[in-house]
């Protein structure tokens, strides 16, 4: 039996894929980091794609949409227009751990889609029985760098990510207080702070806390830098539908310390050895000063991130998205060639 798979022609008949994200340009959040490595990959498997706030009415054969929620209006549009034509729904973290439960519009968005990918197995148990026949997992990838010298005067501790709400973003600065004196614990907290009242919590905190530091936002190459020199890092989420940052740390190898959460969970395994409960400092300032003071289990840490490595290969996500594109295409009937 030959094996088939879609790739657009060579010629002007390219399919045509927009991808939706409401991330505007020229943002570091996750989504538009996410939206930009799928246009790569989709270019390179020689599709024409391109990626926009909303639908932009041109023509289009697959639509990509970013936030079930955010990008309803999107997804309604495109089907009204094209009913034939597929969508596939990349669920966000709010999207499953908050916007599920409040705006019927996700479910809509879902109910619409032709597949929905998540970023990580945990988030399964939120989607519906009826849709999950729907449902893709297909894993951040990362283009790895290498892990850099670890200075030795500290122990160093990243926090990235945008300074909102869902994040906790301060829960690792107020752990601070619970560490003993003889910690030699920095924290250095990168992220763009997302509202008034954030940059000034950040501000008082680095302020009153000497292991604090926060960096405001810095470029994507300037953040993996940073968490490449760190001896761990610390994601503090309240939800989360699988942060990118913790695929980086997974490829560059460094430890991670989580919030016990279903996004969490899905991409560190749920044998890892480093979940504290949400929001509790206490539970994750002992957590930290354990990894800093018992070199086997910081070693461990490093042996389960390490195992975790073969899912974020790009390779291995360019064939899950081709493999995802295919099978859309085939089940819709848009023209394709076998190759």
């Amino acid at each position: 039996m030959v094996a088939m798979t879609i790739k657009p022609s060579s010629s002007r008949n390219k399919i045509k894929i927009n991808i939706v994200t409401p991330a505007p340009v020229g943002s570091l959040h996750g989504n538009r980091i996410t939206a930009q490595r799928w246009d790569r990959f989709l270019k390179k498997l020689g599709y024409s794609s391109r990626i926009t706030e909303s639908w932009a009415q041109g023509d289009t054969d697959l639509l990509i949409a970013l936030h079930a929620y955010r990008s309803h209006d999107s997804i309604l549009r495109f089907k009204q227009k094209y009913p034939h034509k597929p969508v596939i729904l990349m669920m966000t973290g709010t999207d499953l751990y908050r916007d599920i439960k409040q705006h019927p519009e996700v479910l809509i968005s879902m109910q619409l889609a032709d597949k929905i990918v998540l970023l990580q197995s945990a988030a399964m148990e939120i989607i519906p029985k009826a849709l999950q026949k729907k449902v893709h997992v297909i894993y951040q990838s990362v283009k790895a760098i290498s892990r850099k010298p670890l200075l030795k005067r500290c122990f160093l501790v990243s926090v990235i990510g945008h300074l909102r709400p869902e994040k906790d973003p301060f829960c690792t600065a107020r752990c601070l207080a619970e560490l003993p004196s003889e910690s030699v614990i920095r924290v250095q907290h990168l992220g763009k702070a997302m509202s008034p009242d954030m940059r000034q919590m950040a501000i008082r905190y680095q302020a009153k806390l000497p292991r604090y530091e926060w960096l405001d936002e810095v470029s994507h190459a300037q953040a993996l830098q940073r968490l490449a020199r760190s001896h761990l890092m610390v994601i503090t989420s309240l939800m989360e539908g699988g942060a990118h940052v913790v695929s980086e740390a997974i490829a560059i190898g460094v430890p991670v310390v989580a919030s016990d959460i279903p996004g969490n969970r899905g991409l560190l395994g749920e044998s890892y050895s480093a979940y504290f409960p949400v929001g509790d400092e206490k539970a994750l300032a002992a957590l930290l000063h354990r990894a800093e003071t018992e070199p086997r289990f910081y070693r461990s840490l490093e042996k389960q991130i390490h195992a975790r490595q073969s899912l974020i290969k790009p390779a291995f996500e360019m064939r899950s998205i081709q493999s995802l594109v295919n099978s859309v295409l085939l089940s819709t009937g848009i023209t394709h060639q076998k190759v």
